[in-house]
């Protein structure tokens, strides 16, 4: 009976230097890593056959030990605003999404860095899945090579009435399902890809990591990346956000605030962005506002207040526009700087907040339930 073939290795999961150090296995050097990287991420080419300055022999040794895999789809959506919205295989039961947002000036693609999420923010619908394991490093960057493929293939433009959108990848936030912190092992050397000149080759500003606040982490981001920083808040004071996002119990506001000063000293950051999901009548008086203004004010920060998005089962309501719009007011009136974010991709529950993907084995562990007791990838 014959032994089954080697797994073959996914070169999406394998940033510059591992690369190199792979093809070194193989028999060649180094420079064989970044022509690889050329054609994947440049050319959008997965097939080594069709890899033509590279030599014969190595296309095979490649073809017998190594492959170019992105996610598979089990399903896309389309929103009537141009949003698109890929529910990408994880395991024959587990499901994950991802999401493009096409604008004017940009196309930004929202990725997931988990099955699900062990966080339990209250007014988040992924964190209602429950949680079943963090995504390899090949299936976050595959998020974008897939969606630069399926964009590329379908050419042209979408068109928001009579203004076309961008249909390329130019920004990548990690704020799709799960928490990007919890999967530290997984998630750097991702965000090494997008930024190498050889992988993704995009700005460092234009890469967001979302968290919701896993202290020790941003320490630790800060001494090995630099992509801008975004922070789940969501509330003014410890009380509130305890029940809103609940790893506030064991890193308070004050102890999240300091590391994100930290991380911009460190990384010569511009700013970072605090999320404020609006809910009605529990986080949005102007009183909150002003208290929120007195925690940033004098920082380099800026607040993206975010217009809930309902999912089945959730007890919370959107803020109304009035009320929004007073509370983004006060921020500017005391000098900080806040936008509304507008709401895309509603009608195919692609909206912040509303990313379910299909999570059916879940850990019962959250990490706001029970001693924070979600393990947290080295």
């Amino acid at each position: 009976m014959s032994s089954p073939a080697p797994e073959r290795t996914n070169l999406l999961g394998l940033p510059r230097p591992a690369l190199e150090a792979f093809v070194a296995q193989l028999g060649s050097r180094p420079f064989r890593a970044r022509q690889l990287m050329n054609w994947i991420y440049k050319r959008g080419v997965g097939e080594f056959a069709a890899m033509t300055d590279l030599a014969r022999d190595f296309r095979a040794r490649l073809g017998a030990h190594a492959e170019v895999r992105a996610p598979e789809i089990v399903r896309v959506q389309r929103s009537a605003d141009g949003t698109v919205k890929w529910l990408l295989r994880a395991d024959a039961s587990q499901a994950f999404e991802t999401v493009f947002i096409p604008e004017p000036d940009r196309g930004t693609l929202c990725i997931s860095s988990q099955v699900g999420c062990a966080l339990d923010c209250s007014f988040c619908s992924t964190a209602q899945q429950g949680f079943n394991r963090n995504l390899t490093t090949a299936e976050i960057v595959g998020q974008v090579w897939l969606a630069s493929a399926q964009l590329a293939a379908e050419g042209g433009s979408a068109a928001a009435g009579t203004e076309p959108l961008e249909r390329r990848v130019t920004n990548v936030v990690l704020m799709g399902m799960g928490e990007p912190l919890a999967n530290f092992r997984n998630v750097v050397p991702a965000l090494d890809i997008l930024l190498d000149d050889y992988g993704c080759d995009l700005s460092r500003r234009r890469v967001t990591l979302s968290t919701s606040g896993l202290v020790p982490q941003i320490y630790r981001l800060a001494e090995v990346s630099n992509v801008a920083l975004a922070v789940s808040l969501h509330a003014p004071d410890d009380a509130l956000r305890n029940e809103l996002v609940p790893i506030n119990r064991k890193h308070p506001i004050a102890e999240l605030l300091a590391a994100c000063w930290h991380y911009l000293d460190e990384r010569n950051g511009r700013s970072v962005t605090f999320e404020y999901v609006m809910l009605d009548g529990v986080n949005d008086s102007a009183a909150q506002a002003r208290a929120l203004a007195r925690l940033l004010k004098g920082h380099p920060a800026k607040v993206n207040l975010i217009p809930f998005n309902p999912f089945p089962g959730t007890r919370y309501t959107r803020s109304p526009a009035p009320v929004i719009q007073r509370f983004r007011d006060e921020l500017l009136q005391r000098g900080v700087l806040a936008t509304v974010r507008r709401t895309r991709g509603e009608d195919i529950d692609a909206a912040c907040g509303q990313l379910a993907g299909r999570v059916i084995d879940r850990t019962t562990v959250r990490l706001g339930s029970k001693v924070f007791g979600v393990a947290v990838q080295p």
